[in-house]
């Protein structure tokens, strides 16, 4: 964790789950991250909506207004590395962009698997965690 907390990675869970959408119910893996980025001062809807004019290749955007604010769910699909010994699967990242009310950064929510088929329910369950995001604490400081 140490590794990606210099990428601004706060978060990360390793989900091992059984496929239950035709897929016999063989065991799909997936990575959960909450990372944080920072950005240039903007209004939140101008940061949701830059963060997927990246050229990293985001597909299927979608606007969304959540209880947090503005945000952007977007989707990659990455080639898999030549000459690596892993499975030469694609990887899907399913990505939520939420501009933090000090315009100043962004918490990425990314889930990453390589059960690319899966793509609309991995979307789903990312879209329900994007959710619940809230920018306060239950003391009610601003984080």
């Amino acid at each position: 964790m140490s590794t990606m907390g210099h990428f601004g990675t706060v978060h990360c869970s390793l989900g091992l789950h059984r496929d239950d959408v035709g897929g016999g119910g063989q065991p799909l893996l997936s990575l959960f991250t909450i990372t944080w980025q920072d950005t240039p001062v903007a209004s939140r809807a101008a940061t949701a909506a830059r963060a997927v004019t990246a050229p990293d290749g985001h597909r299927r955007v979608a606007y969304l207004e959540l209880p947090c604010g503005p945000a952007t769910v977007s989707e990659t699909l990455r080639p898999p590395v030549t000459g690596s010994p892993l499975p030469r699967l694609p990887l899907l990242q399913v990505h939520a962009h939420l501009p933090h009310p000090d315009c100043k950064r962004l918490a990425v929510l990314t889930v990453s698997s390589t059960a690319a088929a899966r793509r609309a329910e991995y979307r789903a369950v990312l879209e329900g965690i994007a959710g619940t995001v809230r920018f306060t604490d239950p003391l009610g400081a601003v984080s």
